[in-house]
């Protein structure tokens, strides 16, 4: 059973509901089509019924929950939780209303309300447009620094990671992390994979130098934040500084790192900045044929999460059950 199978098989099984605010978008609405047609989740579609129908005429989208903001018996309710969520910064009701006519505003509202579990976005808008609802309405999760991003890369070249399966971080949000948040992202990235997997999470923090190879500004807020994570979680197995083959080819490390237990087989990569997170994950995916699933938010008090505007059907479904199993999990703390 690959990866997906196993989460397609956990998100049947938890039985929740997620928010897909841009149901205007054909892949959206295929996904959605496909995730009820196979019992994954429950969905709710943002919009007018009879418009998303009309776009969609050749998709079954009948069990869907369907909630237009311009008309729904909600928006009284969620003007006035908005207003009283930001009226400390200045946030007027008239604001708070305009607001909440947003498709993705409204369904992260949702889940404030407890009327949805996760809420996925992204196929058509930003990552900041996903992200600025979802800090403000349900601010971070407890215990959290900051809030990051990952993506599953899920590659046929099963010799690397885990059976192919690697997380790659932070791709989407940080854009140049410094040292303490580069530990911070390595440590989030680590359980989210723990918690996704049920694998043991092998941490190489990324750079162009291995273990004092090379020299520069990078290479040592790489090394200090190696040194951060493994003084905030001593238990963690993490290495740094690795380049990507140190990491990944144990032929490789045996040569530059004989003496690491990560170099060779790790399965989580943290990169130095957004720039090579962002850049490597997308060769990947394209070039290597592998399956990428996300960028998936940490640090969110619910799970909401981004889509890259590139994401196909397939892995819109992907997104929406590992959102599923992340709901489940959060639920269980």
């Amino acid at each position: 059973m690959t990866f997906m199978e196993k989460v397609l098989q956990k998100a049947k099984a938890a039985d929740k509901t997620i928010v897909l605010p841009e149901s205007d978008d054909p892949r959206v609405a295929a996904a959605a089509a496909k995730i009820m047609a196979e019992g994954i989740a429950d969905i709710v579609l943002i919009g007018e019924k009879d418009k998303i129908c009309q776009l969609h005429p050749d998709l079954d989208l009948s069990q869907a929950r369907f909630e237009d903001p311009a008309t729904s018996t909600l928006r009284e309710e969620f003007n006035q939780k908005y207003w009283e969520l930001r009226k400390h910064k200045g946030c007027s009701e008239s604001a708070a209303a305009e607001e909440m006519a947003k498709a993705i505003p409204f369904g992260v509202m949702m889940l404030k309300a407890g009327l949805a579990d996760g809420l996925v976005a992204g196929a058509v808008h930003s990552t900041a447009d996903t992200l600025r609802p979802a800090l403000q309405i349900l601010r971070t999760k407890a215990g959290t620094k900051l809030v990051s991003s990952f993506i599953l890369i899920d590659t046929p070249q099963r010799e690397f990671g885990e059976d192919g399966l690697l997380l790659f971080s932070d791709v989407a949000l940080m854009i140049d992390p410094d040292a303490d948040e580069l530990s911070e992202i390595a440590l989030s990235s680590a359980e989210s994979f723990e918690r996704l997997t049920g694998k043991e999470a092998r941490v190489a923090m990324l750079s162009f130098s291995t273990l004092g190879s090379g020299k520069g500004q990078s290479v040592e807020k790489v090394a200090a934040a190696t040194a951060l994570a493994k003084e905030k979680n001593p238990d963690i197995l993490l290495e740094g500084e690795l380049q990507a083959d140190s990491a990944l080819v144990p032929i490789v490390a045996a040569l530059k790192a004989p003496d690491s237990k990560i170099a060779g087989h790790a399965n989580c990569l943290i990169f130095p900045d957004l720039n090579a997170a962002n850049i490597s994950y997308k060769l990947v995916q394209r070039l290597g044929k592998a399956d990428a699933y996300g960028p998936i938010l940490q640090g969110i008090a619910k799970p909401v999460n981004d889509l890259s505007r590139g994401a196909s059907t397939e892995d819109i479904v992907g997104v929406v059950a590992l959102t599923c199993v992340q709901s489940t999990q959060e639920s269980e703390e």
